[in-house]
């Protein structure tokens, strides 16, 4: 027992510990996509400078010895500059940015990836010595499931980042997982214990493990949807004549057309897990309780979201459903899959009523 214990609390500590140094990773990825968006502000021609500094020579005056000026008016007054040395730079056409040769911050990016590595490393340590100190798969009530599952969203986050740069989602993945510990040791805490007769099988370790992944893989796609869908804003702003004034950080990310394709891809591969977690779980209440199917609130918000995703398949697919249509039924799947963490878990009594809180 003291083992057990001690373990226990080894794990609450590892948890703690994952949670500083998320928040160092979160701080690092928030000065890259503010190096990033300051990187990939359109760039200025050498006329636009001139025009934005302060009008001080009056036309008429005579240019410094061996140096060329230029004579323009902006806002009314005519001015004269020295442009020998300006840099000729074109201006883009709207909705083009030309990156600058180099951005501040440009480390925070790799510093960001190695704390998200680190605390990963800490957070699994919690979920396997929460597991050792019960004895069972550490996911057998909210808390465990909240912390489990945050793990396996780093875990998607950084596989994925190994063959695709997606350093730009590092805040918005980083951030919902911190968010998901806070609330987990604060309002879901549960102390380690054995799991109630139902939940006793294999099932468990592979119905939850595919819902973790698929969850982790929903909740990329989630983010990815919100960004395109600002980058779009902002790209009709731009094809409208006005330039954006607020989230200039977004000038660093990918166009709407690549964040929609990207959102894309992962639901693709998140659908076919789901799928399989549902009827998973199908299979397991059979052994369980006699039936595939018992209308417990959980089943039936678990259907819920594989319609809306299907849906959300199918319209892309085959009826031509991209850019904010598509974005849009993306986001509302995921609010179905929060529902059922959030509120379903919670409040709603059936025969999955192991929430623990």
């Amino acid at each position: 027992m003291a083992v057990e214990e001690t373990l226990a609390s080894t794990s609450n500590l590892l948890v703690y510990s994952a949670m500083t140094v998320c928040t160092g990773a979160l701080g690092a990825f928030a000065l890259d996509l503010a190096g990033r968006g300051a990187a990939g502000r359109p760039a200025r021609s050498a006329a636009t400078r001139v025009a934005a500094r302060p009008a001080v020579v009056v036309a008429g005056g005579p240019a410094a010895e061996g140096h060329a000026s230029d004579t323009l008016t902006a806002g009314g007054v005519t001015v004269t500059a020295d442009v020998e040395n300006a840099e000729e730079t074109p201006a883009p056409p709207p909705g083009q940015t030309v990156p600058l040769p180099a951005r501040r911050w440009a480390n925070a990016g790799g510093i960001a990836v190695a704390l998200t590595w680190l605390a990963f490393l800490l957070h699994l340590g919690a979920v396997v010595t929460r597991g050792v100190s019960a004895g069972r798969a550490p996911w057998g009530n909210m808390y465990e499931f909240s912390v489990a599952g945050s793990m396996v969203v780093t875990g998607a986050f950084l596989a994925v980042l190994q063959r695709r740069d997606i350093r730009y989602l590092g805040t918005f993945v980083v951030g919902p997982v911190l968010l998901t510990l806070g609330l987990a040791v604060t309002v879901l805490y549960t102390p380690s214990a054995q799991l109630v007769p139902a939940l006793q099988s294999y099932w468990l370790l592979i119905h939850v493990t595919v819902a973790f992944v698929a969850s982790a893989l929903f909740t990329l796609g989630f983010s990815t949807s919100v960004l395109q869908l600002v980058q779009h804003r902002r790209e009709d702003a731009r094809a409208a004549g006005r330039e954006p004034t607020r989230g200039r950080f977004m000038d660093g990310l990918p166009p709407a057309a690549e964040l929609e394709r990207s959102a894309y891809r992962l639901h693709v591969v998140a659908f076919p897990l789901w799928t399989f977690t549902v009827i998973a779980g199908a299979i397991w209440a059979e052994h369980a309780w006699g039936r595939y199917w018992n209308w417990d609130p959980k089943e039936v918000w678990s259907f819920v979201i594989w319609v809306v995703y299907a849906g959300y398949l199918h319209a892309r697919s085959t009826r031509g459903w991209d850019g904010r249509r598509a974005a849009w039924f993306a986001i509302a799947g995921y609010g179905c899959l929060l529902f059922n963490f959030l509120v379903v878990n919670v409040f709603f009594v059936g025969f999955h009523s192991y929430s623990g809180v």
